[in-house]
């Protein structure tokens, strides 16, 4: 059974300052989402799943859908802050969605087959689709896993970024994923970040970084409902609180539900986190045309 492409595409980029995921980058007008796509097909994922806002659905589906036609089957499924477990309701006034962890619970009534994970505005490279699909061939139930990008190959030239730090065991699974929120270079090009405690720390080029590309399971649906609850039990009046998949995934390892094995990949991560990085990643697609690497016409 070929593996399903989730695409979380319900995020604004609130620092890039529009809707990122509807930008075209590539020299033909691709998004970054179509060189995603097309790098899944290639190493053989059979459907796509996209998750999205309701407010978005008509531009979505003119701009982004429609090219797909003929090319691999798609389904949209929405995001909504009234979504939730039974016996709950939303707060009055609450605006933030729930988080990551929710946004693929909304794909719960139409994936039946292994499947991953990513967000829609990044960049993950051919050989990142290859090691989650490889993966996936042979995982069972509660055994999941996480590409672990090196951090060097994620970093921003315009400013400090954002990365989920992985440890692991001795055997390659997940113990925790740390978020760090201000990586960045220093003046001799190492790689540093200041920790909770106001210590500046260093990481190696190829230190293992989430990206929210996952490699799941059917029955992490209902998993990661019960994991939902709980936090809901907890959180549902706090306005600012969300969910995100690597707090399920703590969950679940801490109770012995399920491991996640931690991939490596030689991918170069890239993506628009900020508005001074969109000129570079234009020109990375160019490049990568110009290489071969995609054809003129993906789709």
């Amino acid at each position: 059974m070929k593996p399903t492409l989730l695409v979380l595409a319900a995020g604004m980029g609130s620092r890039y300052g529009g809707l990122k995921q509807l930008d075209g980058l590539g020299p033909h007008g691709e998004t970054i989402m179509d060189y995603s796509i097309y790098d899944a097909l290639q190493a053989g994922f059979g459907k796509v799943v996209f998750v999205i806002r309701k407010d978005i659905e008509q531009e979505f589906r003119e701009k982004i859908l429609s090219k797909y036609e003929g090319h691999i089957p798609v389904e949209v499924v929405f995001q909504s802050i009234d979504d939730l477990p039974e016996g709950f309701t939303c707060p009055e006034g609450r605006t933030k969605p729930w988080g990551t962890n929710h946004a693929v619970m909304s794909a719960a009534g139409v994936i039946n087959e292994p499947f991953a994970v990513i967000n829609a505005d990044d960049f993950y490279g051919r050989d990142a689709f290859e090691v989650v699909a490889r993966q996936l061939e042979n995982s069972k139930p509660g055994e999941y896993s996480l590409v672990g990008f090196r951090v060097g190959n994620t970093m921003s030239p315009n400013g400090s970024v954002a990365r989920g730090v992985c440890a692991t065991d001795a055997n390659g699974m997940l113990t925790d994923v740390a978020e760090r929120k201000d990586i960045r270079y220093d003046e001799d090009g190492k790689i540093i970040f200041t920790d909770e405690n106001g210590v500046t720390c260093t990481l190696t080029p190829e230190t293992p970084v989430s990206m929210n590309l996952w490699g799941l399971l059917p029955d992490y649906f209902d998993l990661s409902k019960r994991e939902f609850t709980k936090f809901l039990k907890a959180n549902a009046d706090n306005p600012k609180a969300e969910m995100t998949i690597p707090d399920c995934m703590d969950g679940l390892i801490k109770n012995g539900d399920a491991t996640v094995k931690v991939l490596d990949t030689t991918s170069r991560w890239f993506g628009v986190t900020y508005a001074g990085d969109r000129p570079g990643v234009v020109e990375k697609f160019a490049e990568l045309h110009r290489e071969g690497l995609y054809p003129e016409k993906m789709f």
